[in-house]
């Protein structure tokens, strides 16, 4: 576990990994950026095969490694670091440039808050910019945010939720759930950019409809163990 900073930080950027070598060299230039700027940095590795690990360790970073699973991770990166606002970060996810001042302004503004960015796709696909603004409609109608978007809160609210649910999918949206219960999201304008090689690996129709198929069946009751095996 990383020791205490010797500044406090104020923003906590928590980055769950597992067998990311692929694209982490972009992901450490872009998380070397926000240490720059005085962000507090955890990456939680969920037992890694490949090069994932030592390529962070090489960069400067402090790694931890617990069980593979993304909402462990990410409640063990949270339990680990120490500053007063968090921000969850997948890995093929970027924030804008000035991410840190729009959030100190967001959260100095209204307090005990969550939220999360707008997004936007980046991939080969006709349908990505549909996907993303489809996406941004949704979350703004009706208050549940998805990780690509870069879930954002106080640690205050985080511990009064519990942090993420302890399941294998669905635990943004069973996240926002609770947190929506307390005060409703900020739904920020500006864009983090991620990867839409899901959809171009996958096919877009097919992704889309899947997606949306996962959701109903979550919202329906299904539980989210046997929702995780028709995504896989």
């Amino acid at each position: 576990m990383p020791g205490t900073p010797a500044v406090q930080p104020k923003l906590s950027i928590i980055v769950p990994v597992l067998n990311e070598a692929k694209v982490l060299t972009d992901l450490l230039t872009h998380l070397t950026h926000w240490q720059q700027r005085g962000a507090e940095v955890v990456i939680v590795d969920g037992g890694s095969t490949d090069q994932t690990t030592t390529m962070a360790h090489s960069a400067g970073f402090d790694v931890i490694t617990t069980a593979a699973s993304r909402a462990h991770q990410m409640n063990a990166g949270a339990l680990a670091c120490h500053a007063p606002h968090l921000l969850f970060l997948h890995a093929d996810t970027r924030l804008p440039a000035n991410a840190d001042t729009i959030l100190a302004r967001t959260f100095n503004a209204t307090g005990s808050i969550w939220g999360r960015f707008d997004v936007m796709i980046q991939g080969h696909s006709k349908m990505l910019p549909v996907v993303a603004t489809l996406m941004n409609w949704r979350s703004r109608l009706s208050g549940i945010a998805t990780g690509d978007q870069a879930l954002f809160m106080t640690r205050e609210l985080f511990n009064k939720v519990g942090g993420f649910p302890e399941q294998p999918l669905m635990e943004d949206v069973e996240i926002s759930k609770r947190l929506k219960n307390i005060c409703p999201p900020v739904c920020l304008r500006e864009k983090v950019i991620t990867s839409g090689r899901r959809w171009d690996d996958r096919g877009s129709w097919r992704t889309i409809w899947l997606m949306w198929q996962l959701r109903w069946a979550y919202w329906r009751g299904e539980p989210a163990h046997k929702i995780a095996e028709r995504y896989r």
